[in-house]
Parts: C-alpha cells; structure tokens; sequence
C-alpha cells in the first residue's frame, strides 16, 4: 500500500464543522475537500469584489495614490519599470492599460535580464532618464531592495513609487512611496499577493479617488484576466482574496472579456478560453509569457497583452509560442545534463569512491561538470539538496531545472548559469535560481549564508519556494559549503515527502458531472490544493502506450463500469504484469477524444497490493 498522509480524517457528516455540513447534504466528498483545506465556514468560499480586503490597509498606498492622482493633472511622464516574468509582465501591462485610461502620460520599461539584471538598478535608472526623461518612476513587481536605484533616480528628482510584493527583512529604500504587503510595518492582513496584485489595488485606490473627485478613471476590474494569469503564474498562494481575483479573471477569459493577447496564445495552444481552468494560467499561459523574458526581452510578451489589434496579437503569439519552443529545446539539453551529474553523483556514493573535483574527472570532457559533479556531491552527499552550474548553461531557463530537480529528488535545488556566457573567469558573476520543498524557506536559508558569509552573496532575494541569487564564480564552491551547513541544521524529517490524499471517492463521484463540478468548486492550486484521492481498485485490464504511459481499466465498488486511468511517464520496469488489485493516489479528469467526453483517473502514484 502507498504512505499516505490525509489531509482529513473524518468520516462523518456530525464531524464536520457545523457551517460545511449544509454542503455534505449535497457532496459529502466536496465538503470534506474545504475542511481538509482548513474552510470552517461558508464565507470563506465567498467569491464577490465585495469580499475583497479594502486597500486601505496597504501601507503606502495613500501616498502613492495621491502622488500617482497629480502625476496624471500635471502630464507628468510616468515610467513603469517592471520584472521579465509574468507577473511583472502582467503587472506593467495593467499599470500601462489602466493609467493610459485614466489620461495618465505613460511608457514602460523592462530590464534585459541578460544585460541588467533584476531590479531598479541604477544602470535600468540611467537608461529610463535617456530613453523617456520620467517626471516619475513607478516599479512593478521588484524594487523592494532597490536602494541605489532609488538614490540615482532621487538624485535626477524623479518621484519614484515602488510597488513590489516580495520578501524583505530590511528597511525598504527611501522612494516618495511604497507599496508591498511583505514590507515591515504594514498590517495589510493577505501576504500572499503578487505583484500584479500589489498593482491592482493600487490603481483601484487610484480610480476611486478620481473618480470621487469627478476625474478621468477607469473601472479596474476589467482588467481583472492580467491579475488571474499573473497571480498563478507566479505561484501566488491562494488564499480567499487572490481566489477571489482569479475567480472573476478566469471567469472573464471563459466569456471572452479578456485581452487580444490572452485570446491569441490559447489560440496558439489550441485551448478554448471557454473551457479554461485555474490551472491553465500556470500550464498553458504562464510558460509562454515567461518564454520572452526568459529567451529574449519581455517586451514581446508585454505588448501582446497590450494590442488591441487582432493580427498583432496573433503575430506576438505565435513569436511567443516559437519562443517557448526554443525555451524547451534548451531546458531539456540542460535537464539531460543535470541529470547525468546528478547520477554521477549516485553512482559515485554507490561505489564510495571520492572526487577531488579539480577537473579531472572522466564523466566529461568538461571541467565544468566534473566541478558540478563533485559540488553536488558536497550538497547532496547528506541529501540535503542539489547545487549545480555549468558555464555553458543558460540563465533564462536555470529556474525550471530546478523546479524539474526539485520534483524529481525532493530536495531543494539551485540550478547556477554565467550572468554572462562570454565572461566565465573566476571573477565573473554566475547567477542561481532556487526552488524548495515544503519545510525549507530557501530565501530565509540564503540570507543565513548571506549573514554568516557577507562577502559571499553579492544579491539575493525571493520568496519561501523560490529564490534568486548573484555571486562570483570562484565563490560556488564556498556557497554550496555554507548552504548545506544552514541544511544541516534542519530536522530530518523536513526532507522525507509526505503524500498528501483527500481520501477515498464514493462509489457516485465517479462520474463526469462530479468531475465538472470538482473542477469548477474552487480556484485550486497552491495553498489550495487540487483534490487528489486514493483507493484500491481492481485491475481488468492494462497497456503500455509509447513504451513510457501505463494505461489501466479497472473496477471498483459499486461502480457498474470499468474505469479507465492513465499513468503518465511510468517506469514499465517497475509495473508487475500480475497486478490484481493496485491502489492508486489520482486526480479526476475528463478525456476529450473524438468529440466525447469520459472520466479518467490521472494516476499520481501506484502500488500493487495484490498478484494474480
């Protein structure tokens, strides 16, 4: 049998609290779904604008309201510098679309992530003054550690309002106003968040007060599918109010009130907006934003949720959809390598013999690997973690490796690349992405290294799951040493991975209305997990499909047809032939095949309980 741990234990209706057992008439399954995600009563599934916390309580929001309200009386040039993922994607094509309604003298600015860097530095500053000449200066999605570009901007007398939702332990820089629910001092009661979050209650502050004082404005929530997309994409824990935000900008894309933009890529996809879920934010939408800013520049991926040209809009979909073509190509040569280190590595603990890591290693013809080699064999030797870098990786895409390793070892992974692929001496900066289990707040783990070292991390910043950080090369070595010694101080049971279930389905959720309704009971996603079960089926029949996806028909209680599961990228060396019974950890889906639709178990793990 699987180790499972539930997310929910009890098994009656009377055990239930009191406000969730009204939907227990209805679905005993969906109401042990919200308790098993901490819902005790009604109001917490709430999904109105009305629920929404009032923005009031963002500290630095009046200021910048207010300075945001005279910028646009005064045709003040106001520049918005935002961030070369989604999120700051999103984030600057709201500011843009909402501030240019409101009459507002607007441009906007995306750092190279190639040439700059992240945040306002003080090179992005310089380059906004030559470009645009701002009268002001408002960021979206970075800025909160931004000192020195504040100063530069200050010293020109640009206004500069930042609007950033990422974590801070410091003082944020003296802007005229900031605006982030993380920063120290505000009481804003969500944390959660993003940036295009953080934007959109800032520019609803806005309209309001303009609106009151019977000015040009704007109804913001129309804008509502940016703050959808952006907020998944960029992994925003869903708590009611950003259920809420991505409630109503997933319903908009479903009736076709979205951006050009929107429309376009999920034709590129082959998707229709109708039949859109939650989930397709971060799957379909997400990659192919991120994929300029991870391949090219993010003004690709900006100006098409920009156009109000159809046309347009399809031409930057699909220069988007070739873009993230390139992206997969690249990330799975680098993942093929990660994983030849990393296997390396295993091999290497398997034989007990030890490597020196002074390049000479005869897994490769490249110095690089066998320093990589023998780096993760100092981070991973305790399977505390995965430390990688190579100089001919590619920084655009080192965040998925090692989100990919993170998965596949369930260890925290921080994937390195050369900020520049034509400087790699010992001095030149190398840049890592991080991504972490539950348990392991990775930016709280490299600002330990950071304290402890301070000549180590030259920048860092970032949120509990992910992270980014800059250091010199010849520093690598000495960063993986401090890192597993913050790691080793952590309990054991940290990195042991507990599979999660919501238990066992009824004998009638099994059916196609069930799993449409399932789908569309919630906004799920991360902080509000999508339901997964478990249960012991009979085994019928089963295939192997490309050699790699296992196929199964089963049987279970009181069910009066076989049902039909797939498991995808399944080890067919591990698949006993004689399986009986198998209990299986699934999600609900529906099979489109030919115009019809039919249920279908997506099989998340698998263990035969009996042999025929």
């Amino acid at each position: 049998m699987l180790n499972l741990t539930p997310r929910y234990t009890s098994t009656r209706i009377d055990e239930l609290p009191a406000a969730l057992q009204p939907f227990a008439a209805q679905s005993f399954t969906l109401a042990r779904l919200y308790a098993g995600r901490g819902i005790t009563a009604p109001d917490e599934l709430e999904t109105s604008l009305s629920g929404l916390l009032p923005a009031e309580a963002l500290h630095g929001v009046t200021e910048a309201v207010r300075l945001l309200d005279v910028a646009i009386d005064e045709r003040q040039r106001i520049l918005i510098v935002g961030d070369f993922d989604c999120d700051g994607a999103t984030s600057t094509a709201l500011m843009m679309r909402a501030l240019t309604k409101m009459g507002a003298v607007v441009d906007f600015l995306v750092p190279d992530r190639f040439k700059y860097g992240y945040g306002l530095t003080p090179e992005i500053v310089e380059l906004g003054i030559e470009t645009f000449q701002p009268d002001m200066i408002v960021t979206v999605d970075n800025g909160i550690s931004s000192h020195e570009g504040v100063a530069r901007a200050q010293a020109d007398g640009i206004t500069v309002i930042i609007t950033d939702h990422h974590l801070t332990t410091k003082e944020a820089p003296p802007a005229e106003a900031v605006v982030n629910p993380n920063q120290l001092g505000c009481d804003f009661a969500s944390k959660a968040l993003v940036g295009v979050g953080v934007a959109f209650y800032v520019l609803g502050r806005l309209a309001k007060l303009r609106r009151e004082a019977g000015k040009s404005t704007v109804q913001v929530s129309q804008y509502l599918d940016l703050v959808a997309l952006g907020t998944i994409a960029d992994v925003g824990v869903l708590d009611k109010n950003n259920r809420i935000l991505v409630h109503h900008g997933l319903s908009a894309i479903r009736q076709g009130r979205c951006c050009m933009g929107i429309l376009a890529l999920l034709e590129q996809a082959g998707r229709d907006p109708k039949q859109l879920h939650a989930q397709d934010f971060g799957f379909v939408l997400g990659p192919r934003i991120n994929a300029a800013g991870r391949m090219d520049n993010m003004r690709i991926g900006i100006e098409c949720l920009l156009t109000e040209d159809w046309s347009t809009a399809q031409r930057l979909a699909q220069e988007l959809e070739q873009l993230n073509r390139t992206r997969r190509h690249v990330e799975g040569e680098m993942r093929a390598q990660a994983d030849s280190i990393v296997q390396a590595l295993a091999n290497e603990d398997n034989s007990n013999e030890s490597m020196s890591g002074d390049g000479n290693d005869n897994t490769s013809n490249d110095d690089t690997i066998a320093q990589a080699v023998s780096t993760a064999k100092a981070s991973n030797s305790g399977a505390r973690s995965i430390i990688l870098y190579q100089d001919d990786w590619h920084q655009g895409v080192i965040g998925i490796v090692a989100g990919r390793l993170k998965e596949s070892h369930y260890l925290p992974s921080i994937v390195f690349a050369p900020a520049d692929t034509e400087q790699t001496d010992e001095d030149s900066a190398i840049k890592g992405s991080a991504r972490s289990i539950a348990g392991v707040h990775i930016r709280d783990a490299i600002e330990q290294v950071a304290e402890r070292h301070p000549d180590l991390i030259s920048h860092f910043g970032g949120h509990a799951m992910a992270a980014g950080l800059t250091l010199k090369r010849r520093n690598f070595e000495a960063f993986v040493t401090a890192f597993n010694e913050v790691m080793d101080q952590m309990d054991d049971e940290v990195f042991a991975e507990q599979k999660f279930t919501d238990g066992p389905l009824q004998a009638s959720d099994f059916s196609l209305w069930f799993a449409e309704h399932l789908a569309d009971a919630s906004i799920w996603g991360h902080g509000f997990a999508p339901p997964i079960f478990d249960g012991v089926f009979e085994v019928l029949s089963f295939k192997i499909l490309k050699d790699k996806h296992l196929k199964l028909s089963l049987r279970y209680p009181d069910v009066q047809y076989p049902i039909e599961a797939i498991c995808f990228n399944f080890d067919n060396d591990a698949w006993d032939y004689r399986a009986k019974q198998v209990h299986l950890l699934f999600q609900l889906d529906i099979n489109e095949w030919n115009g019809k639709q039919s249920l279908q178990l997506m099989v998340k793990d698998l263990a035969v309980v009996e042999q025929g």
